[in-house]
């Protein structure tokens, strides 16, 4: 199978991504690969609904959706799956925090039949910002605990970039509402015993007085979803 051969839906969640949010999208047209882009506003009150309005009327591949609150981005990403109808599924952040450029490399071992889904790895060796010290701390430690629960060797389970078949999501029901969504994935991946791959990612990270949003509390939140949804 080729890029061609198949419909990638990008689904991306944003809240308050005024400034970004239309570069993001740029990006991911760029790319060539993207069959729809499905964007879901979590409630954002910076403008940013009315800058993905004008996405939908510029672009015929762009669908929007709209959450009258803020719910969380595990909240956003059922709102999107819902709606898409590729084949493969790519998460992209709203922000510039990851490149788009990086699709092939995500698709590859779904392509070529070897994985259901793909990690896109920051720790694997791809060019990264270097900043904020224990959030990467953070990062490693739910990653190994993910990974001891789970009987996986992941270097990155917080990541954005996850790739995945669309039938992945057939009987797969989220229940996170947060950035919890991504430890709670992984352990309904590796529950069901689907093929993972990681690749590796650049990462051009931001800190906190750019607009990054996750906190040590959605860590802690992430822990105890790691233990949720392995044994509960």
């Amino acid at each position: 199978m080729s890029e061609t051969d198949l419909k990638l839906s990008v689904v991306i969640p944003v809240y308050n991504e005024v400034a970004t949010v239309a570069e993001v999208v740029r990006r991911v047209q760029a790319t060539g690969l993207a069959g729809e882009v499905v964007i879901v506003d979590d409630g954002s009150t910076d403008g940013t609904v009315e800058r993905v309005r004008d996405l939908e009327r510029e672009h015929a591949n762009v669908r929007a959706f709209f959450h009258e609150r803020n719910r969380g981005k595990g909240a956003a990403l059922r709102t999107g799956f819902a709606a898409v109808t590729g084949e493969v599924v790519i998460i992209q952040d709203a922000d510039l925090e990851y490149d788009p450029a990086e699709y092939g490399n995500l698709l590859q071992p779904i392509l070529s039949g070897e994985a259901d889904v793909v990690f896109g790895s920051r720790f694997l060796g791809g060019p990264h910002r270097v900043l904020l010290f224990w959030h990467y701390v953070g990062n490693r430690l739910l990653t190994l605990l993910s990974n001891a629960l789970n009987n996986l060797n992941l270097s990155d389970m917080e990541t954005c970039y996850k790739a995945f078949r669309a039938d992945v999501l057939d009987g797969m029901e989220i229940k996170s509402n947060g950035f919890d969504f991504e430890p709670e994935f992984t352990a309904r991946a590796a529950r069901r015993h689907l093929r993972i791959y990681e690749v590796p990612i650049g990462y051009h990270g931001r800190g906190y007085d750019e607009g990054k949003k996750i906190t040590w509390r959605d860590g802690l939140r992430a822990l105890w979803a790691i233990v949720r949804f392995r044994f509960f």
